[in-house]
């Protein structure tokens, strides 16, 4: 346990390193920018060892944070993986933040389950900038042309609070930027339409591309690889 430590607080503090010379070079605080520990992939007693360091935490698969969850309540978790119609509750349950939120229909029914549960809810609209087919999200065009009521549909335990994307997969981090941008855009298009409380969040960047999303107004940044790097058999599943 002790190695693991060792190898997640050098990877951590890299990291840090990381968002802070972005956030220089953009001149940002660092204090914008919050750093989500993405443990899809982790092995349970890395996710412990890493509780001790850290305390905001992402999870792709709401069985998996359903599981986790409990057992490191102190933990702020996020559900920032697809959430199907019959796994919604479970990621109302046990999540603080949900960053997936894909289609007007699961806003609905996250909004209703909230209500049902008496559990307050933060959401953030999945948005599909690069128009990738293998990717859920909304349309941005759809976005703007439905936000009346979009934000309509959230419910009084629910909070939309941001957006959130994902880059198509590259060589090079820059080729990202222009999926953050337009992202960047499409907050300040839908905060000047009002409707509902401001849209402060944007949810964009992982492990290769973070230091350009930072660059292009990024509030929060979805890291996994980089923080378990060096430890056996990360990813394997």
């Amino acid at each position: 346990m002790a190695q693991i430590q060792t190898i997640l607080r050098k990877n951590l503090q890299a990291v840090t390193d990381q968002i802070e010379r972005a956030c220089r070079a953009s001149g940002r605080s660092p204090d914008g920018v919050q750093l989500i520990a993405v443990t899809k992939y982790a092995k349970w007693e890395w996710v412990r060892a890493l509780a001790e360091l850290y305390s905001t935490f992402g999870e792709s698969r709401p069985q998996q944070l359903a599981e986790r969850q409990p057992r490191l309540p102190g933990i702020h978790w996020h559900q920032i993986g697809r959430v199907q119609r019959n796994k919604a509750r479970l990621a109302v349950r046990h999540a603080s933040v949900i960053h997936s939120v894909d289609s007007l229909q699961l806003l609905q029914r996250l909004s209703r389950l909230a209500r049902e549960d008496g559990h307050s809810i933060e959401l953030l609209l999945q948005v599909n900038v690069a128009g990738e087919k293998s990717k859920s999200g909304f349309d941005p065009h759809e976005v703007l042309d439905s936000w009346t009521t979009i934000a309509q549909s959230v419910g009084p335990h629910a909070r939309l609070i941001g957006l959130m994307t994902m880059a198509p997969l590259s060589d090079t981090a820059e080729s990202a930027r222009p999926t953050f941008a337009r992202l960047a855009r499409l907050q300040q298009q839908l905060n000047a339409l009002g409707r509902c409380p401001s849209l402060a969040e944007l949810s964009m960047g992982m492990s290769a591309d973070f230091e350009v999303a930072i660059e292009e107004g990024a509030t929060m940044i979805r890291i996994g690889r980089s923080l378990f790097d060096g430890l056996p058999a990360y990813g394997s599943g």
